[in-house]
């Protein structure tokens, strides 16, 4: 049995909190996109903890916690987080596992991806610069290296092959930063890797799951940054929607039970793309003041807004979500008033679908107005200790969407979430 939990808005959803809370219900904790461009944030023992790469249940000693081979590694990153879980005791090689068809960024990717994005001047798509957009190309232009080929003895040759062409691209680009460290760290970060568990992921986690093994597929990023159904060009490379399971780990659709989409009570983004919500003025500034809202990976400025029920409905829909856990909620009990975006105002109409081209299609927002709670509910505990306010908030989100929340997140510690 396989359950699934996404983000279904720009990302920074909160997912790693959710994780890391959902990760003693399942045996398996297995990522299944994505790539160091994800920051997932844990408090662990009252210390912030940002993984990019390895699974959030890695906390969890007796858990098995997988790489999928949707996912695109970079080794000197993972060696970092490797570093960094140690230093709260947990020995990594015991129970991290990393598929062996999971595609590496190489140093030259990292440096494809400044040119590219240098390159675009204005029309810049907001990239972390990690390397993932080149690596992802090169994923399907069938060019690139995979961690299975670290365990070849022509590895080096082979990297040395695509280094060269990746050059000829930077010349082009007329980019000559020197990335010789760069390469340096990449290749102690290799032997570090040769020393983990490599496995055939496909095999490994279908036996699991024939054993009577749960799991639990944890993606990155958000729906809305899929790179089919995303706001496209300003998208990432990945299939970032439930589907993406089957691809990113080696899983039969059937295999699927439960779908948890995971959203902020209100919205965010980070670069570049259109945000139908965003909040220019002194509203928007209050959310990111009190939601702390700075990139967990970049630490760039979120941008903020009202919660989207378009763009949450579309990505409900095209996940089969079937419960959602709400975070954040905290960060509203300071708002006298609420709004909640319900429709779309386009060429004079009101639309609830997102449109094909939504860079290029001058969208108005459709508000319904909520009272805001003014209380702190940062130390409740259950649903019916809420304020009303509250409660009127979320059972319209319900209705809105005809899937509940099952679970509302009103802080960032693991003991603040309540059921519903």
């Amino acid at each position: 049995m396989v359950d699934v939990l996404l983000g279904l808005q720009w990302g920074d959803e909160g997912k790693g909190k959710i994780v890391d809370y959902f990760a003693p219900n399942y045996d398996i904790i297995a990522r299944f996109q994505g790539g160091p461009n994800a920051g997932h944030t844990l408090y662990i023992k009252g210390e912030k903890v940002v993984l990019h790469q390895i699974p959030s249940g890695i906390f969890h000693e007796n858990k098995v916690n997988l790489i999928g081979n949707g996912v695109v590694l970079d080794a000197v990153t993972l060696k970092k987080e490797f570093d960094k879980v140690s230093a709260f005791g947990i020995d990594g090689r015991k129970n991290l596992y990393v598929a062996e068809r999971t595609h590496l960024i190489l140093p030259s990717h990292r440096a494809l991806d400044k040119a590219s994005e240098i390159s675009k001047g204005n029309e810049k798509i907001g990239s972390t610069l990690k390397g993932i957009g080149p690596a992802y190309m090169d994923k399907t232009g069938r060019n690139g290296l995979r961690v299975g080929d670290l365990l070849d003895k022509n590895f080096t040759t082979q990297y040395i092959k695509l280094r060269m062409k990746h050059q000829r691209l930077l010349d082009s680009f007329g980019f000559n930063d020197d990335i010789s460290e760069w390469e340096e760290e990449f290749f102690e970060a290799i032997e570090f890797m040769r020393t983990l568990k490599i496995v055939n992921g496909e095999y490994f986690i279908n036996d699991k799951i024939r054993e009577g093994k749960k799991v639990l597929a944890e993606g990155a990023q958000g729906s809305m940054l899929d790179v089919d159904f995303g706001t496209f060009p300003f998208v990432t490379s990945s299939s970032t929607i439930s589907a993406g399971v089957c691809t990113g780990l080696g899983i039969a659709p059937q295999k699927i039970k439960d779908v948890y989409g995971v959203t902020k009570a209100y919205c965010t983004r980070v670069g570049s793309g259109p945000f139908p919500t965003e909040l220019h003025e002194e509203t928007g500034e209050r959310l990111r003041k009190i939601g702390n809202e700075f990139g967990a990976t970049t630490g760039r400025p979120r941008r903020c807004g009202w919660i989207d029920l378009v763009a949450l409905n579309f990505a409900c829909m095209i996940n089969g979500v079937t419960k959602i856990v709400m975070t954040k909620s905290d960060v509203l009990d300071a708002f006298e008033d609420l709004s909640v975006c319900t429709s779309y105002g386009i060429d004079g109409r009101q639309d609830k679908s997102v449109p094909y081209q939504m860079s290029k299609t001058p969208i108005t927002p459709h508000y319904e107005q909520f009272p805001g709670w003014m209380t702190d509910i940062t130390k409740m505990r259950d649903l019916s200790s809420l304020p009303e306010a509250m409660k009127q908030y979320i059972h319209f989100i319900n209705e809105y969407l005809g899937v509940h929340v099952s679970h509302i997140s009103n802080g960032p510690e693991r003991e603040q979430i309540i059921k519903c």
